[in-house]
Parts: structure tokens; C-alpha cells; sequence
């Protein structure tokens, strides 16, 4: 066999295993490691040289994250105003930021009233006129956007404001990376008993032993090197992580089911849309910032 027919024999038994895995797992692995690899790079750059950055990029994502999710609706028939829906989200992340947690609630009721009124003024004209039950049900559609996306993920900011912030953001992120990364692997190699088959096909019960295990680990290495804390502090957020990153990604899951989506975007190679990455950090985020609260690092 010439060495031609060899590197083409070995391509195609790549391609083959690849084929296998995305099969099982539901992704493309090569794409969805090198898009995490070049977000994560990203991640801590802005994250620990410039705390700003990172806001901003918070602020960047949840936009992102608005627009991926209102287009979803829009294919189920429900009309959230894509430019509304944003601008109440910068107002619930720029509270949090420039006034903490009480400027984050603040923001969300300001920005709700915005994303209210937008879309009732959009129910004058006669190109979007609507009946007002259904009028009433966009209207609630955009509030759930802007909650499920824009206050929940404004709790990394949160986070970031809290004393050694930054190693906080960074737990939680690690936490929830090693919760999908656990889960993936055990479920690939192991996989055999599915958690919930109508709402997730990929996801198993195997997985998530796998996932508990890494994120037990990590949680105790992230508390005691980055957070500087004692080690049962970083096994309660390994828990709360693998409950709340579970949870986020079944509730997307039964989100994207109900609106008859596959995914919200094909923005990221190998991942889907940004809110498909999103879906197990936002309610972690929330949890973790309880921890440190609770602990004191947090106002």
C-alpha cells in the first residue's frame, strides 16, 4: 500500500469515528473543541487583564443570546421585537454593573416596561396588528426573553463585582465547562440509560455520574487554589453546578422542542448558537453568586 493509500485509509477511519461520536453526542467534536478553545482564550483575557472587557463582552454575548432567542419564537409565531428585547437587556446588564444587585433588579423592571411598550406600539401599525390575546402572549414571550437571558446572565456580572470577582467568574465557568465536559465523555463511552428521551435524546444517566464526578473535582481545586476557600465550600458548588447546569440544559432542550428549533443559531461551529452555550452557565450563575454571598464575597 502506498503512503497515498494510507493517509487516504487513515482520513476516512477519522471521518468515520467522527461520524460515530457526533452521532451519539449530537455534535461535531473537532469544531465544538477549536470554537471552545478560541472563546475560552477569549474568556480569560478579558476576564483577568481588563474587568471592563469582560463586561462588555457579557453585555456583547447577552445581545447575542436576545436575538438568537427571539428569532426563536418568531418561527413559532410569536413576534418579540429583536431591537426592544436588546435594549431592555443592555439596561439590566448596564445596572448591575454601574449599581449592583439592586441596580440589576431595577434594570429588568425598566427594561421590561421598554420591551412592553415596544411591542404594543408595534401592535398600532397595520403590518403587525394583532388580536390582543395574542398580542398578550408576544408580550409575555419578550419578558421571558428578557429574564431568562438578560437578568440571569447579569449575575456573572454580579460575580465580577464581588471581592476576587474574577476568580469567581472563573470557578463558575470551570465548574460548568468540567460539568458539560464530564457529562459528554461518560455519556459517549458509556452511555447506555437515557435520563429524559423525550426532552434530550443524548443525554444518560451515565453522563451524569460522569458529570457529578468532574465537577466535584473541580469544584474543590477551584475553591482551594482560586477562591482560597475550604474545600466543602467548592464541593456545595460542584453540586449546585451539576443541578443547575443540568437543569439549564434540559429547560433549553424542552425550549427549543416546544418552539420546533434544533438549535437557536449556527453562530458557533460544532456548538449551535450562543445561547446553546449559555443554557447550563445562566442558572449556575445564579447559584454560585448565592455561594458567595452567603460566604460574604458578595453585596
Amino acid at each position: 500500500m502506498s503512503g497515498a493509500e494510507r493517509r487516504e485509509e487513515l482520513r476516512a477511519q477519522l471521518e468515520a469515528t467522527n461520524a460515530k461520536i457526533e452521532a451519539r453526542a449530537g455534535r461535531n467534536l473537532f469544531l465544538a473543541v477549536g470554537s471552545g478553545v478560541a472563546f475560552g482564550a477569549l474568556f480569560l483575557v478579558s476576564l483577568f487583564i481588563w474587568k471592563d472587557l469582560f463586561a462588555l463582552l457579557v453585555a456583547a454575548i447577552v445581545s447575542v443570546a436576545l436575538v438568537e432567542l427571539a428569532a426563536a419564537f418568531r418561527t413559532a409565531g410569536r413576534r418579540v421585537p429583536r431591537v426592544g428585547v436588546v435594549l431592555g437587556g443592555l439596561i439590566v446588564v448596564g445596572g448591575a454593573y454601574f449599581y449592583g444587585a439592586a441596580g440589576m433588579v431595577l434594570g429588568l423592571f425598566a427594561g421590561s416596561i421598554l420591551l412592553t411598550i415596544w411591542r404594543l406600539i408595534e401592535g398600532l401599525f397595520p403590518q403587525w396588528e394583532t388580536p390582543p390575546k395574542t398580542l398578550i402572549r408576544d408580550v409575555f414571550s419578550g419578558l421571558f426573553t428578557l429574564v431568562y437571558v438578560a437578568f440571569l446572565g447579569s449575575f456573572s456580572v454580579l460575580l465580577l463585582m464581588s471581592d476576587r470577582g474574577e476568580w469567581w467568574v472563573f470557578t463558575l465557568v470551570l465548574v460548568v465547562v468540567s460539568v458539560d465536559i464530564g457529562a459528554y465523555a461518560a455519556g459517549v463511552t458509556l452511555g447506555k440509560h437515557k435520563m429524559t428521551p423525550r426532552i434530550s435524546p443524548n443525554k444518560t444517566w451515565e453522563g451524569f455520574a460522569g458529570a457529578a464526578v468532574v465537577a466535584l473535582a473541580s469544584g474543590v481545586l477551584a475553591s482551594i487554589f482560586a477562591l482560597e476557600e475550604s474545600w466543602w465550600v467548592g464541593a456545595i458548588i460542584g453540586v449546585l453546578v451539576l443541578l443547575t447546569a443540568t437543569g439549564g440544559d434540559l429547560t433549553e432542550s424542552l425550549i427549543k422542542r416546544n418552539l420546533g428549533v434544533k438549535d437557536m443559531s449556527s453562530w458557533i461551529p460544532g456548538h449551535g448558537g450562543l445561547l446553546d452555550r449559555l443554557d447550563s452557565l445562566l442558572p449556575s450563575a445564579v447559584a454560585v453568586y448565592g455561594v458567595a454571598l452567603a460566604l460574604g464575597a458578595a453585596a
